[in-house]
């Protein structure tokens, strides 16, 4: 009987537990996310709280430090673990990448890596029985420590704002910033700062 209450309230949480993916654009450039709620293969783990994902953005270099070369895709691995704050709607989670660049610039090519690690936070505006409408914001920092190849240094940080216009579909408005530093390049280059427009799934 114990065993079945226990698959029971595993399955139950296991409904809550949700995927989402993600395609935001804008005039130049094209950005492709995902996350899985690791709620939904482990019973132990609390549904909307431990998720792993990837990410794919493909730049144009009218919004980068160089306009006069054509960029390689970004790509990265992500690790996120959040939770919301208690009588709140506020939710703050913690989270570590592993992103991969790599670039000519005046025929040298450089290979870039790093681990940043950073904090993210979204909070549910109180606006009732309304469209549900959210704020949010991720910071990222690899400092050379963590920095591989011809990396020296990373620094990310964009805002969203989400709004669910059907159930678990989301319209978000955003504005994102990358920023690489590559050995004996002197000042960080601006991989991408641009707005962009997207939707996001939640199944």
């Amino acid at each position: 009987m114990l065993k079945k209450i226990t698959l029971l309230g595993a399955a139950a949480a296991s409904a809550f537990a949700m995927h989402s993916a993600e395609i935001n654009i804008n005039d130049k450039d094209l950005e492709l996310g995902g996350k899985i709620d690791m709620g939904q293969f482990n019973h132990t783990v609390d549904p909307d709280t431990v998720f792993l994902g990837a990410r794919f953005l493909s730049a144009d270099e009218d919004h980068s430090d160089n306009e006069n070369v054509s960029l390689d895709p970004y790509y990265e691995v992500n690790f996120l673990m959040q939770n919301r704050i208690s009588n709140t709607d506020l939710t703050l989670g913690l989270g570590v990448k592993l992103n991969y660049f790599t670039q000519d610039f005046s025929q040298n090519k450089l290979d870039f890596a790093s681990i940043p690690l950073g904090i993210e936070a979204k909070y549910r505006l109180p606006l009732g029985d309304t469209v549900p409408v959210s704020l949010g914001g991720a910071l990222y920092y690899a400092p050379e420590v963590l920095s591989m190849m011809d990396g020296e240094d990373y620094f990310e940080y964009r805002f969203t704002l989400d709004v669910e216009v059907i159930k678990n579909a989301n319209v978000t408005l955003g504005y994102r910033n990358l920023e690489m530093g590559f050995e004996g390049a002197g000042d960080a280059f601006t991989y991408n700062k641009s707005a962009y427009v997207g939707f996001k799934f939640r199944f």
